[in-house]
Formats: C-alpha cells, structure tokens, sequence
C-alpha cells in the first residue's frame, strides 16, 4: 500500500489511501498504534495512487505535505481543506498535551474558510442546518447524538475517527477537533462529484445500511407506556376495527420484573407468545424496549459483576446512575450498565434477550437509553472492554446495536431493524434506525427536528424518525396542541419511519411502572382524528415509493443540497427536504400557519400536488397549506 510518512521530534504521521478518492491520516507520539477502536472497520477496496516524496494523489484527492509537516488537501488544483497550525512557533496544526500513561489531550487543526457550511456531526437540538459557527461536545446524550462527520459545502467529507470524548469547533478563526484523552490523531478525508457521492464514499468506510423491511415503512404506534398485554392488543385491535393501517406497537419501558432481567412481568404481560401470535395476525408486529441498565435486584447483577460483564469503575462500585425500578420502593438507586464494547458481554445479553424475548416470537427491539445515559457524567472513572472511558465511550451505542444485529443474524433473520437513541460512525450498518429522542411537544422543538434529522441523514444513518408530537407533555383536550398533533403527523409521513410516541398529560410523576394520558391516533379529538386518519392512508400510498428509492449510502429524506448542489440558494434552505427524488416536503412549524414560502430548486420544473399546477424551478412560491395537508412538489421528469 502506497504511504506517505512524515516524522519530528514531536510526532510521526501516516497518510495512506482509504477506498475512492480518500486518504486517512493517522499521527502517534512515536509509532501508528493499529489497535484502537474506530469506524473504519471495513477493509478497503484496492484503489490507484500516486506517491511522491511529499504528496499521496487517490484519485481526485491530493494531499500535499509541507517541509514542517503541514497538510494540504485538494482537488483539481483548488484547496479543499488545509491544517493551520495554532501559533507561528508551537504548537502546529497538532497538539500532544501529556495526561499520563500514554494517553494525551489531542488537537486537530484546520484552516476556517468564509464561505464554507457544515453539515452532519449527528444529531443535535441547536436547532441549525449549517454547523459553521457552533461548537459541539462529542459526547453521547439523550437527544444529542455524536457521529463526527462533517460534509462540506467545499466539497469534502471529514471523519474524525476517535471515539474519544471530546469537542469540534467551527469558528471563524480556525476549526479545532478535540479529543480530552486518547492516544492518537486519526481522520479520513474523501471528496466526490457533490455530496451525493461523497455521502457514497463514507457509507463504503464506514458500512451500508441492510434493506429497510417492507413491514418497516408502514405506521408505529406507541406511547409511555402500556401498563398490560391486554391494553396494548386493545389499541391493535381498534385499528383494525376502523380500518386503520397499523405495522408495529411497542412494549415501552417497565414491561419486566427488574432492569436487567430482559423478560416480561407476568402479572401484566400473561402470556406473550399469545400476545404476539394476534398481532401477527393482525398484520402488526410487536416492538420490545430493552434497555442495557441493570439493578443491583436483577437475577443476573451478581453473574455480571463477577464476570466483568458490567462497565468497570476505576473507583468505587461498578453504578453508573441514579435510576427508579421495580424493587426500590418508589425511590430511586444505583444502577449499572452491560458492557456493550465486550462480546462475552454482549453474547451473555443475547443468551437473555432470546429466552425472554426472542423465543416468545419478538423480533423488533427498542434499545432505548442507548448513550449509555450516565450522569453525573463520569467518563474519565468509566473502563471499558475496549478502553479507558475518555477514549472510547462514544462507541458504545454503535457496539450496543452491534450486538443485536450479530446474534439476530446468527439466527437466521434477515430483517434486523433496532430503534436506538444513539448512535456512532458505523452504526448504520448494523440496522439501527434512530429516532430524535426525549424532545419537547412544541412548534420550536418540531422546527428543530427538522433540521436535526436532515443532519443525520448526511451523518450516514438512513433510518431516522421523531417521537410524532413530542415527547415531554402535550395536552390532548388542547385545541393548540391538537394543532402542532396535525402538522407533526404531516411531516412524520414524509420521514424514513412513521412513528408515533409521547408521554402525553396527565402524567404521572417519573418512577417505576409511571404512564401518562391517552396517544393514540383517535385521541386528538375528531377534525384532528380525520386529518390523521388521512396522512396514515397517504402513506401507504407512499411505500411502493420509498422502497423503490431506497439506494445505497443516499438517505431517503435529505437536504436539498444533495440533489442539487450547483443551485446556490439550496445551501441556506434548512426547512425543506426531498423526499427520495422526485418529491420536495414542505412543513408547516408554526400555530395557525396556512400558507408558506417554498424555494423550488433550479434546473427543473416542479409541480404542486394538490393544485396540479407546475412551478419553474429557481423560484419561490407561496404555497397554501390549509390545516388538512402541507405543501409537496413533485419534479418533473423530462420524457425522451
């Protein structure tokens, strides 16, 4: 394999081809160490390159180094990307600053461009498309989902391959990438013909999506939560009664005996098997949250922390939060989480899961608090299989769903779907499907998912979905809240996965075995239950699309930009989406809204699916979007 090295005093750099016009770099103390834990797992395909003394060409991707060891990235003889270094003497672009043992606080510098936008780095509720200007903790919480990929409006792509906690900058004066403790710098640069193919690029790094099941397109209900197998079939059975489509429920939390002992109660949930084989014939599936917590009470704590199954402390007792359960008297204590970095760990989980689940005839999982959700936040007294806490914790939600994927393939399925809270680089190819998590049932927080779930879609995960109407609150007798219900619903149907889920009022203060008010479709009252009842028909109508269009390494619902990066004006539009190709979704995020501005993208003509009539592109229009529909574009497709 063609390398270009480079060593000082300080460091040694290794920059060496990485599948289709893409180069990582990876720069240690005093040696390249092979052993740490990142995306790039996938061994690449064997490209072309050019090497000389001080630059390394993979296809269109040029990276120049300098005599002081200063990387230049370009394409075509234009800079895409260059390092800065942080003073005129020291340090440069890269900073080892000592923690102890070998593990260092690591900088990566580049230069800031004006003009440049940024896009991707997961999922955020900042409530902005373009990242430039923002700086983000990398670090997994609920609703803020760290994968450090950044797709460029210069026209590359960037994957900081450490899982290390840490933070990325975007300022106007430099971006800094910032690992708290790791051993050393690693990241991959690729570019392409537009995003669309830098997107493909990262999606052959880091690993595609498997197919999407057909079952997979069709409408989830769920809520926090079904206290008993009687209440839940009751929901299935009443969408069947009005004809209503129906493809999964879900078992949310607080179904079990204890956290970590992964099987039904059988007070309220009798006889599963049963449960299961109705749904089925209802044409619904069951979804099962699991979460990786364990009680102290849980039949299989003991086992576990003999074992080194659970996530080690360098000090104190192996608990990593304060959590209510089953067993606690009302009061909240200590809990532990599995290792999800260590396959013994992982296959002892599985062993659990298909006694409790698995051979009762579950088959689509929920793996809910996936972050892990650790607070206070501890990483630095954390040890995991795969490492001290600071370098490697990030990568727990990818391994987490790892694990599921591998054992449910051993098994023989070859529909593996795992909603997840969190998610790292590579999660995608292991079915994870994300959802925007614990989020508020307001008009600003749905303006804001839009614009979070567009980022993920170029963070290289496929499947994402929201809680449809907020999760925390929201009144069902509320005319307002009936409202942001109906609009939200409109926009769930044009998202990868159409789910519905909330903890609505009254609720019930947060404890073991709590619920909240009525969320299913029928709630909202009836003009609300009409337009609802329409947008799940207009789904249906819509999944012989979807999986027509599901490519690989091209997210279904996307930015603008990605189909057309040569119209300027698509860079700054951050409440628009396509829809696969052909359809432009238009949502309406405020209370009391019945029309909007639409841009429709230049370069061809677009017409309005409810009026008939047909836009130029590179124009805006106002679009009417009474309170029973939202405004949708269909391009058109020139005939031959």
């Amino acid at each position: 394999m063609s390398e270009l090295w480079f060593r000082s005093a300080d460091h040694v750099l290794c920059a060496q081809p990485w599948g289709a016009d893409s180069i990582r770099v990876r720069v240690g103390r005093k040696a390249i160490v092979s052993d740490i834990p990142g995306a790039l797992e996938i061994t690449p395909a064997d490209v072309s390159a050019v090497l000389t003394d001080t630059s390394l060409t993979v296809g269109r991707l040029r990276l120049d180094i300098s005599d002081e060891g200063r990387l230049t990235f370009s394409r075509d003889g234009e800079e895409l990307l260059a390092e800065q270094p942080a003073h005129f003497a020291w340090p440069g672009p890269r900073l080892f600053a000592p923690n102890g043992d070998g593990y260092h606080r690591l900088e990566q510098r580049f230069r800031a461009y004006d003009d440049e936008k940024i896009f991707g780095l997961g999922q955020h509720q900042h409530g902005r498309l373009d990242q430039k200007g923002m700086v983000l903790d990398l670090v997994q919480r609920n609703a803020e989902v760290t994968i450090p990929f950044a797709l460029s409006s210069r026209g590359y792509g960037l994957l900081w391959n450490l899982p290390a906690i840490g933070r990325v900058e975007f300022a106007a004066n430099g971006t800094r990438w910032v690992a708290d403790s790791a051993r050393q710098i690693d990241y991959w640069v690729t570019t392409g013909d537009g995003p669309a193919e830098i997107l493909g690029h990262y999606a052959d790094a880091t690993g595609h999506a498997p197919a999407l099941p057909r079952w997979a397109t069709g409408f989830w209900q769920s809520k926090l939560r079904y206290e008993s197998q009687e209440e839940l079939l009751s929901v299935a059975r009443e969408h069947r009664d009005r004809g209503l489509p129906l493809a999964v429920i879900v078992a949310d939390y607080y179904h079990w005996t204890h956290l970590g002992d992964w099987r039904f109660d059988p007070a309220q949930w009798p006889d599963p098997a049963a449960m299961v084989k109705e749904l089925a014939g209802l044409g619904v599936k069951l979804m099962v949250s699991v979460w990786p917590s364990v009680n102290p009470l849980s039949e299989n704590y003991e086992h576990m922390r003999d074992n080194g199954f659970l996530i080690g402390t360098e000090q104190g007792l192996p608990l990593h939060q304060i959590f209510p359960d089953r067993g606690f008297d009302g009061n909240r204590h200590g809990v532990a989480f599995y290792d999800a970095t260590d396959p013994a760990a992982r296959d002892f989980v599985w062993e659990k899961l298909k006694a409790g689940y698995y051979e009762h005839g579950v088959r689509v999982w929920w793996l809910d608090a996936c972050e892990p959700e650790i607070f206070p936040e501890q990483f630095g007294n954390l040890r995991f299989a795969a490492g001290p806490g600071r370098e490697v914790a990030n990568l727990y939600p990818r391994d987490h769903v790892r694990g599921l994927h591998e054992h449910l393939t051993a098994e023989g399925e070859d529909e593996v779907v795992c909603l997840v809270r969190s998610a790292w680089a590579g999660s995608q190819r292991f079915g994870a499907a994300l959802w925007s998590g614990d989020i508020p049932a307001t008009f600003a927080s749905l303006r804001t998912q839009i614009r979070a779930g567009l980022n993920v879609a170029v963070s290289g995960i496929p499947w994402w979905t929201t809680d449809i109407g907020g999760f925390h609150g929201g009144d069902p007798e509320e005319p307002a809240y009936r409202e942001l219900m109906v609009r939200w619903f409109q926009y769930g149907v044009f998202c990868p996965l159409f789910r519905l889920h909330g903890h609505r009022e009254p609720r019930i203060g947060f404890g073991a075995g709590h619920s909240g008010g009525p969320n299913e479709v029928w709630s909202y009252g009836e003009q609300a239950y009409e337009i609802i009842a329409d947008q799940l028909r207009l789904r249906e109508t819509l999944r012989d699309y979807i999986h027509q269009h599901l490519r690989a390494g091209s997210p279904l619902q996307r930015p603008l930009f990605v189909d057309f990066p040569d119209d300027p004006p698509v860079w700054t539009v951050e409440d628009q989406f396509l829809f696969g190709p052909d359809l432009l979704v238009a949502p309406v995020t405020e209370l009391g809204v019945r029309s909007r501005p639409v841009y429709l993208p230049a370069g061809t003509a677009w017409i309005d699916t409810h009026t008939g009539e047909q836009h130029a592109g590179g124009s805006t229009v106002e679009a009417q979007a009474p309170l029973a529909r939202i405004s949708v574009f269909r391009r058109v497709v020139p005939t031959l």
